[in-house]
């Protein structure tokens, strides 16, 4: 049995239907690939020098994560600082200036390690000096353990009781329990 109705057929063959979509497919790929390559905002975040940046400064969101690692949901913010760290990145801003933009937005607290001069600087070293001084706490007190002498026994010494208040004693002890 014959279908009623045949598709209409082109001089190549093929039917008439399937030309328009092809053509369709092939024009929508061409402008997926032109503005991927055409928008370098697409790709910022895949360069190194964007991900390196990203993780020397903190979400201010709240979540005290790195902004390139900051897993929130929606997370605005985040969204708006990547957004101008590619504008900057694409810009080809040195990292110093980068840097700095974000911290005159933000303030120190954006910097993932706060920077190592000024008040700073103690944040850096008091670590270290206080693992220091307490090791040498730990050592001395070791010290001093080793050094101690043992303690003396509480009575004298069995050698220096008299020879004749031992043998006196001795008997003492052997009348009583013979009784």
């Amino acid at each position: 049995m014959d279908c009623p109705v045949k598709p209409a057929v082109s001089s190549r063959g093929r039917a008439a239907t399937e030309g328009p979509w092809r053509y369709l497919l092939a024009l929508f790929l061409f402008a997926s690939l032109a503005v991927v390559l055409l928008d370098p905002l697409a790709l910022a975040q895949s360069t190194d020098r964007a991900k390196r940046l990203g993780a020397k400064l903190m979400c201010m969101c709240g979540c005290n994560q790195i902004l390139t690692q900051c897993n929130h949901v929606g997370c605005s913010t985040s969204t708006e600082m990547l957004k101008k760290m590619d504008a900057l990145v694409t810009r080809n801003e040195p990292d110093d200036l980068t840097l700095q933009s974000f911290t005159q937005e933000y303030g120190l607290r954006v910097l993932a390690e706060p920077p190592a001069k000024g008040f700073n600087l103690v944040a850096w070293t008091i670590p270290a000096l206080a693992f220091a001084v307490g090791l040498t706490i730990v050592l001395l007190v070791i010290s001093q353990w080793r050094r101690r002498a043992a303690p003396a026994p509480a009575g004298p010494a069995p050698s220096d009781v008299p020879p004749d208040l031992l043998a006196r004693t001795r008997a003492q002890a052997a009348r009583d329990t013979d009784d």
